[in-house]
């Protein structure tokens, strides 16, 4: 099995703490600075998976700082540099409580509670007689409360983010705007790789000096669907599954083999094999996504090669 880097336990200079989610782990450099490692761990269901997938960091942290560049124009984000294949350094920043999840398509988390009757999401109305990854008439905000680790995120409404004062109106109505923006620039840039943005969610932040600022990861295939769309008209009429990208196939791996993050259940063994085809996949997205040849980078010692290239970093910065 190839080397993975599922924990870090780094003490860079000036560190004075270190935040660990699912997938990435973000140090407080001097209180100036954020250092954000990409891990190969594997959340699903809001349940981190017990090994990790092969460059899977690599993918998530260049996908994200490339579409943080296509964007930069738009709405500004909280990127500096990129020191590390796996690592993403920018400005400290005070996250929202809420991400912002925007769906142009009834597919996912929406398709499955449209089947079961629900025609309000996150306080907004869905239209009657649409069938799974059907278009909708316009994209539909659907937030989610950001949960700590082991934690679900729940469904939230803009009324209700609003009336508990999770975020302010102001600030609300500036994380909409950004967030059809993003999703209008990603719904463009995955046209033009034959793709379809089928859903993606967003996270904000303000920096010190109250500005508000995308942070984290971008139309990622863990934070976003595509589906293929040669087809997709086809195999919408007859009825059939899409062809797409993301990590949905894991999802639906782990539905097959009873597990959907609940109470009592276990979570299936993933052997080495499967692993291997998990990266692979991830090595797929990556490639159609941005439109290159995935590079893989030296994973011999991926801790040492971090901690160097980091270090290199904030003494010459």
């Amino acid at each position: 099995m190839m080397n993975t880097i599922t924990t870090t336990q780094f003490n860079f200079t000036g560190q004075k703490s270190v935040y660990r989610g699912k997938v990435r782990e973000v140090y407080n450099i001097n209180d100036d600075l954020l250092v954000m490692i990409a891990t190969d761990r594997l959340s699903a269901f809001d349940v981190v998976m017990p090994k990790g997938i092969p460059y899977k960091g690599q993918i998530l942290n260049q996908i994200a700082t490339r579409f943080m560049q296509l964007t930069e124009d738009i709405v500004p984000n909280w990127l500096i540099a990129t020191p590390d294949p796996n690592v993403a350094v920018g400005h400290l920043c005070t996250p929202f409580k809420v991400e912002m999840v925007i769906r142009g398509y009834v597919s996912g988390h929406a398709a499955r509670e449209y089947a079961a009757g629900k025609r309000v999401l996150c306080g907004v109305t869905l239209p009657e007689g649409l069938k799974e990854n059907d278009k909708f008439p316009t994209p539909i905000i659907t937030p989610t409360t950001k949960a700590d680790n082991g934690e679900h995120d729940m469904d939230i409404s803009r009324e209700d983010i609003l009336a508990k004062g999770i975020v302010s109106e102001e600030d609300y109505s500036v994380l909409e705007n950004y967030t059809r923006a993003l999703f209008q620039r990603g719904t463009e840039i995955a046209a033009s790789r034959g793709l379809i943005l089928v859903d993606t969610k967003y996270e904000f932040g303000k920096t010190k000096d109250g500005k508000i600022v995308l942070i984290d990861e971008i139309h990622t295939p863990d934070s976003s669907r595509y589906f293929y769309a040669e087809g997709y008209q086809e195999r919408q009429d007859r009825g059939e599954a899409q062809k797409q990208l993301s990590k949905e196939f894991v999802r639906q791996w782990l539905i097959a083999n009873g597990f959907q993050g609940k109470e009592g259940q276990q979570i299936p063994e993933m052997t080495d094999e499967y692993i291997a085809t998990v990266s692979e996949r991830y090595i797929e997205l990556y490639e159609n996504i941005i439109g290159e040849a995935f590079v893989k980078s030296d994973i011999t010692n991926i801790e040492a090669r971090i901690l160097e290239n980091v270090e290199n970093y904030l003494k010459n910065r």
